[in-house]
């Protein structure tokens, strides 16, 4: 009899302890590629106009200058997303990436992108806002 190996195992039982959140990333990434389908339709996608009055062109620019932001965003979202999935499939998933601890379910569940546990989440927080002080 040949002993499988015991990191298969540990990535099979990490995948199945994951399928719910797994399931939550995949409707999230199909969800935001339909959007980016549908801002195709130039219909839909603001797209450079002129206009007489300078208010109005101000306006506009800046409404497309927020549209492109937010597309920027959903894009990053995406491959955080993708990294989760791969993360998932490969048993690495859960795991904090600064001390190496394991995220709690409750907060992969309502952030699946998450990579950092909550004590080191704030901590960066903490850090950060003392940076920009």
């Amino acid at each position: 009899m040949v002993n499988k190996p015991k990191t298969k195992q540990v990535e099979k039982e990490s995948t199945n302890k994951y399928e719910p959140i797994r399931k939550i990333l995949e409707e999230q990434k199909n969800s935001l590629l339909k959007e980016a389908m549908l801002s195709l339709d130039p219909a839909v996608t603001p797209g450079v106009q002129t206009f007489s009055d300078l208010g109005d062109q101000a306006s506009a620019e800046s409404d497309r200058n927020f549209y492109i932001r937010l597309k920027e965003r959903e894009q990053k979202l995406i491959k955080k997303i993708d990294a989760a999935l791969e993360q998932i499939e490969n048993g690495t998933f859960g795991i904090c990436e600064s001390c190496g601890k394991e995220i709690g379910f409750k907060r992969l569940k309502a952030r699946p992108v998450a990579t950092l546990c909550i004590k080191c989440k704030t901590e960066a927080e903490r850090e950060e806002k003392a940076r920009n002080l």
